[in-house]
């Protein structure tokens, strides 16, 4: 029994090792992809301004009006979001309390079932009890 666990534990210890060694070899072939990838695009970027005879003040302000077109896309994506967010909050909110009233009848079902009485009705209960107590106290008095 002890080997086995033994044998459990160090095949754990190797499959975490593996695992941490194809994590650490995946992230470092990613980082050299996309350190190629961007010697390439910046090869090309050069290639295509001198190709097309752009000069570094056009290039600046071709990149400025870019960015400023990928601002209003980015606020204008992001209220869509936010629009579709509320929705989903609204729709979400709505299905839990339908969700809660389900379970709180399914509950009180098998309560039922059970024959175990609810808090409402043990409060319900307690208070007829209490009530006919202070009656027969009174009728103990006046005898």
């Amino acid at each position: 029994m002890a080997k086995r666990k033994m044998g459990r534990r160090r095949a754990t210890v190797r499959r975490a090792k593996g695992t941490a060694e194809i994590l650490r070899e995946t992230w470092t072939s990613t980082v050299d992809a996309l350190g190629s990838a961007e010697k390439e695009v910046q090869k090309q970027f050069k290639g295509l301004l001198k190709r097309n005879k752009i000069g570094s003040s056009d290039a600046a302000k071709a990149l400025k009006d870019l960015g400023a077109r990928i601002g209003r896309e980015r606020k204008k994506a992001l209220k869509q979001l936010e629009g579709r967010l509320a929705t989903l909050q609204t729709r979400l909110h709505k299905e839990r309390k339908v969700l809660g009233r389900m379970v709180d009848d399914a509950v009180k079902g098998a309560l039922a079932t059970f024959n175990i009485p609810s808090r409402q009705e043990v409060a319900q209960l307690t208070r007829k009890v209490e009530e006919l107590s202070r009656k027969i106290d009174t009728f103990k008095k006046r005898r």
